[in-house]
């Protein structure tokens, strides 16, 4: 039997447990990534573990979230991570530099390593031949101390791609076919693995494109063949000697099979509020809009930029519609300033926004009341925009251009102001690297500089054998850690954990955080009760560090989304999964919760006996974790296991 490409890497980077889907497994982390939304406290645990250096092969801290710098918040957490960039042995991408996964893709990524990094759309440098994983911040801060990071095995689905695209349908069109099939739920420990001849008719960056929004299925990660498409990339980069062929054996196995023929796809759009509301562009012609933005990790190379503005070249933008546009990277401007493609978007009547994530996470550009707004970006969630009544539609850079002017929906296959487009690939990117800070051999005089915004990572406290507390809130499906922890102007606070838990839930239940605060203090644990895929979305380990700092001891959910998971037990919250519906529906908000004997069943059982005194009916949640994860959950978080271990 052969093996396919993410075999072949997970073996390499076997550090123990078991290759076999469904079982835990070890692996080696070759290079980290952080941004400043996430990075700073993944930085703060990582001080907390005591070490001088990071041991890991490459790690970069990127500066792309909070760039806006509202107040001084903003502004000292950069202080803080440039100079424990510098103090730790990390490179540090300065503000403007661009988006860490269009920056790390064009000048640090390599075929055959593993990247684990804190946003979950890290999947990005799957296209480049890497497995590129997202995580919270704690699980990166470990792996720069060089601790295999712990994945559940992956089952593998091959998705099979024949012909070719036609002009004016694009790789966002491919994802969002694969999200329409697929889903935003059922399928975690997942690996999607591209083949087929028509991955040859694929550039890197469109790759990327698809890589990147595999993360709203919820799979691991996603990934195509090093090829020599990818060699050309690497070359144009400057970079031919990171160069690997990568394929999949001719009889490797996998353990699924979807197949896609690019000529015969359309242009599609994800409607709110779900990446996975799929419907065809032309179905919505017509429909008025009020915003259209350009740019975000998925969509926003050189690539997409140019056919953006040749679309744009003599025309301008519908009176009624404001169009941003925000190139990835500090390369990606430069180049689109040098071949005349800027110029072409500020005279069609333009916003050129800063290179960074920006309107993707609600930072700014928010729609109006009710807006209706086209996005090339990869999450439309409800309020993620900064408008909770906001109607965002995700689309791709070509659908988003051509309703740019014309002010309505319009599909590029049924226009008549373009009529074609050019598929262009740099042959010569452009490169600087000057606005990366590489750290000194020598960091002893480098004082690491805190604001008085920055905190220390939060504790939680080993396990009690009795939990015993309230629901305090109860909620549906699809509840993404935006919901749990918003972000938008809320960004600035994420590196003092007790301001920002004020925010926790706040706009689903307002009183939340402070109904928690009170029963913590009063030392009554506080449960959320929760439906099919909480904690979807965003890697923001937030979502589990602010509710664990206001007491919370359990999640009991239909189903829980990896990495949300993960970051559960890494605060020490016990992940339960309910059985049935029909115990979700049984269970009210403000019910008294007992678990009886809990470190005994934590300790040795899959199945956790649970009492809902107020109902008064017992019954049984699986406990779906690692040995290692069972051990964090005793021990009250995965920071009092690792330092523990470090004595």
């Amino acid at each position: 039997m052969g093996y396919s490409i993410t075999r072949k890497i997970l073996k390499e980077h076997f550090m123990g447990g078991s290759l076999k889907a469904g079982e835990s497994l070890d692996l080696r982390i070759d290079q980290t990534l952080t941004q400043d939304a996430t990075g700073t406290m993944a930085y703060l645990q990582f001080e907390a573990l005591g070490l001088d250096k990071v041991r890991n092969e490459l790690a970069v801290s990127y500066v792309d979230h909070n760039t806006i710098q509202v107040g001084f918040e903003n502004a000292d957490d950069h202080n803080y991570l440039k100079s424990v960039a510098a103090k730790k042995g990390v490179v540090f991408s300065r503000p403007g530099n661009g988006i860490c996964h269009q920056v790390h893709l064009e000048r640090f990524g390599v075929p055959g390593k593993t990247l684990l990094g804190s946003d979950s759309h890290t999947p990005t440098g799957g296209g480049i031949g890497m497995l590129a994983i997202g995580a919270g911040g704690l699980d990166v801060a470990l792996a720069m101390a060089g601790v295999p990071f712990t994945i559940i095995a992956p089952k593998v689905i091959e998705i099979r791609l024949h012909g070719k695209l036609r002009p004016f349908v694009s790789a966002k069109d491919v994802i969002l076919k694969v999200l329409e099939r697929f889903t935003t739920k059922g399928n975690v420990n997942t690996i999607f693995e591209y083949t087929g001849e028509g991955v040859k008719t694929l550039s890197v960056p469109e790759r990327a494109t698809i890589c990147n929004m595999g993360a709203e299925c919820g799979v691991t990660t996603s990934l195509f063949p090093s090829d020599e498409v990818t060699y050309s990339f690497l070359k144009a980069q400057h970079r031919e000697e990171c160069f690997r062929e990568l394929s999949c054996d001719s009889d490797a196995e996998f353990d699924g099979l979807f197949e896609i023929d690019l000529s015969t796809l359309e242009p599609l759009t994800a409607c709110p509020h779900s990446p996975g509301n799929i419907k065809k562009v032309a179905e919505l012609a017509g429909k008025k809009i009020d915003q259209v933005l350009i740019g975000s990790c998925t969509n926003s190379s050189y690539q997409d930029l140019v056919k953006v503005g040749q679309i744009l070249d003599g025309n301008h933008v519908a009176e009624n519609v404001s169009l941003g546009i925000a190139p990835g990277s500090r390369e990606v401007l430069e180049m689109i300033s040098s071949d005349g493609t800027l110029s072409k978007m500020v005279k069609a009547g333009a916003r050129i926004l800063e290179s960074a994530c920006g309107f993707c996470i609600g930072n700014h550009f928010s729609p109006c009341t009710d807006g209706v707004s086209l996005r090339t970006n990869n999450r439309n969630f409800e309020g993620r925009s900064g408008t909770k009544s906001g109607q965002v539609y995700l689309v791709s850079p070509e659908t988003a251009a051509i309703s740019a002017i014309t002010g309505v929906f319009t599909s590029p296959l049924e226009q008549n102001i373009v009529s074609s487009v050019e598929n262009v690939n740099a042959e010569n990117f452009y490169t600087d690297d000057s606005m990366l800070i590489f750290p000194p051999t020598d960091s002893s005089d480098v004082t690491i500089v805190r604001g008085p915004n920055i905190g220390q990572p939060p504790h939680n406290v080993p396990l009690n054998d009795k939990i015993s507390g309230k629901v305090a809130i109860k909620v549906g499906d699809k509840i993404t850690t935006d919901h749990i922890m918003p972000a938008g102007a809320r960004l600035k606070y994420r590196s003092n954990i007790p301001l920002y838990s004020t925010f926790v839930f706040e706009g689903v239940d307002k009183d939340f955080s402070a109904r928690c605060a009170a029963r913590r203090d009063s030392n009554i644990a506080n449960l959320i009760v929760a439906g099919y895929s909480y904690g979807q979305g965003s890697s923001r380990e937030h979502a589990a560090l602010c509710p664990m700092y206001l007491g919370v001891k359990a999640v009991l959910a239909l189903s829980i989304e990896r990495i949300h998971q993960a970051n559960l037990c890494n605060a020490g919250i016990i992940p339960l999964t309910l059985m049935s519906e029909d115990d979700y529906n049984k269970i009210n908000s403000d019910d008294d919760i007992v678990i009886e004997n809990a470190i005994e069943q934590i300790k040795s059982s899959d199945l956790v006996s649970v009492t809902n005194k107020t109902q008064g009916y017992t019954f049984t949640c699986k406990l779906d974790v690692t040995q290692t994860q069972r051990d964090m959950l005793l021990k009250g978080g995965r920071l009092n296991q690792i330092k523990e271990s470090l004595k």
